[in-house]
């Protein structure tokens, strides 16, 4: 799933999506809280104030659990938050339809090549024969076909503004987003010939990833495909020239491990994996590519822009490849049996595919970029639990080493740059709510009364 979102060269951040600096701890010496639930410390509580807190008036108590209850009110429907929550319903959209692209996918190699038995009643032993049949096995054709839908890209964008914004015409929405590329210094001929390069290495990336679903499992070639993060990082290093974090090196690291232990899963000596492992790495590098080139060569671009070039590139794709699909079927590269295409699981990956596209590409607009990130590695154990029950996958050994190395590498990889100041700051944070819960429920102390 190649994105090309504005700052697509950028990784998002667990603490903080936007890497924007979050204040300093403050030390509270007045009556503000320091937060929705938390009661106000200041250096003249004593035992003797704890005393007299049963002496306030019920309206100033009153009065204070609703300034709690609105300042708690306020912050969950705070823009932050909002944010927060479509990402959350965000995360779950691309898991979905990331895995029900994928597995869509592998079901198409799953019906289309069928094992009969056959019983040879003139043979001398009981033995039954098997024979494959197959019926559909296109993987180019199937790349064609799926890319093919990213022409409705600026349709679904235009449609869109127009509903929306009502006041803005159709010729000018267009302008609008051909003048953007206009404006900085791409031709006609300089914007279909970048068109054409990215469509060449978005058909190329596709291509490895639904061949590769061939030999793996779903739930394999996701978890090689997640490795793209750490691709990224490191082309966003040496290209955009992003600032060295230690700890995205120890992702890395972990990411090429566990792509090794899936290389050599099932040995090396007549076992097609490797090559399957090589197809879907290579895939992960390639969107890895596609992202940092898209950021290098278009930049920061509207969401007119990317929907236009996204559109562009299904047309190219439709208008030049055709010929390829073609030429691979009569050579009997790919078989296809027209009459026996399996239409439902084709356009259930084509359909998905687009949808997981689009929500990759436009939801940057109501959420954090980290959320959608994380519908990537999200949707691996959701894939294994469908690969036990519909194939009867058995993950342990190196297979289970290699995905866990390869998800504990996103997660790193999504550290920020001053992490260790986040570290300290959440630790910091722990201790003081700790002290402070410690310090209330402490029982105050009871002056003794002379016996009479």
């Amino acid at each position: 799933m190649s994105r090309g979102v504005e700052g697509g060269g950028d990784i998002p951040t667990i603490f903080n999506p936007h890497r924007v600096r979050a204040p300093p701890n403050l030390v509270v010496t007045g009556t503000a809280s320091n937060g929705p639930f938390s009661p106000a410390l200041t250096h003249s509580d004593s035992v003797s104030g704890s005393q007299n807190k049963d002496s306030l008036p019920d309206e100033s108590r009153r009065g204070g659990a609703g300034e709690k209850l609105k300042s708690c009110r306020n912050s969950c429907c705070s823009k932050s938050a909002k944010k927060i929550y479509f990402g959350v319903c965000v995360t779950v959209c691309v898991t979905a339809s990331w895995v029900g692209s994928t597995h869509s996918f592998k079901y198409l190699y799953y019906i289309g090549n069928k094992t009969h038995h056959h019983y040879n009643p003139h043979s001398n032993f009981s033995s039954t024969h098997q024979s494959k049949l197959v019926h559909f096995d296109a993987p180019f054709f199937t790349t064609w076909f799926c890319t093919a839908w990213t022409t409705l890209f600026f349709p679904i964008y235009f449609i869109y503004q127009l509903t929306v914004n009502k006041c803005t015409s159709t010729p000018e929405l267009i302008r609008e987003s051909f003048q953007n590329f206009r404006d900085k210094g791409f031709t006609t001929a300089r914007f279909l010939t970048r068109c054409s390069l990215f469509c060449m290495l978005w058909v190329g990336t596709s291509y490895m990833f639904v061949y590769s679903l061939r030999i793996l499992l779903a739930t394999e070639v996701m978890a090689l495909f997640a490795t793209n993060v750490s691709c990224v990082y490191l082309l966003s290093w040496v290209i955009l020239h992003q600032q060295f974090v230690g700890v995205r090196i120890v992702a890395v690291i972990l990411c090429d491990t566990g792509v090794a232990l899936l290389a050599y899963m099932d040995g090396i000596t007549d076992s097609p994996t490797l090559g399957g492992v090589v197809l879907a790495a290579s895939s992960a590098a390639g969107s890895a590519v596609y992202k940092v080139l898209f950021k290098k060569v278009i930049g920061n671009a509207s969401y007119g822009q990317i929907a236009l070039f996204f559109s562009v590139i299904g047309l190219i794709n439709a208008a030049l490849l055709w010929p390829l699909c073609l030429a691979l079927y009569f050579t009997g590269v790919e078989v296809i049996h027209w009459d026996q295409i399996p239409w439902p699981a084709l356009l259930s990956a084509s359909i998905l595919s687009l949808v997981a596209n689009l929500l990759g590409n436009f939801c940057v607009a109501v959420t954090y970029d980290l959320f959608i990130t994380l519908g990537l590695i999200t949707a691996v154990p959701v894939s294994a639990a469908l690969d036990v029950v519909l194939y009867g996958a058995d993950f342990k050994g190196m297979k289970l080493a290699g995905i866990i190395l390869i998800s504990i590498g996103f997660f790193l990889v999504m550290f920020p740059n001053n992490w260790p100041d986040y570290i300290t700051r959440v630790l910091r944070n722990i201790i003081l709510l700790t002290h402070s819960a410690r310090y209330l429920n402490q029982p105050a102390e009871i002056p003794l009364q002379p016996i009479q």
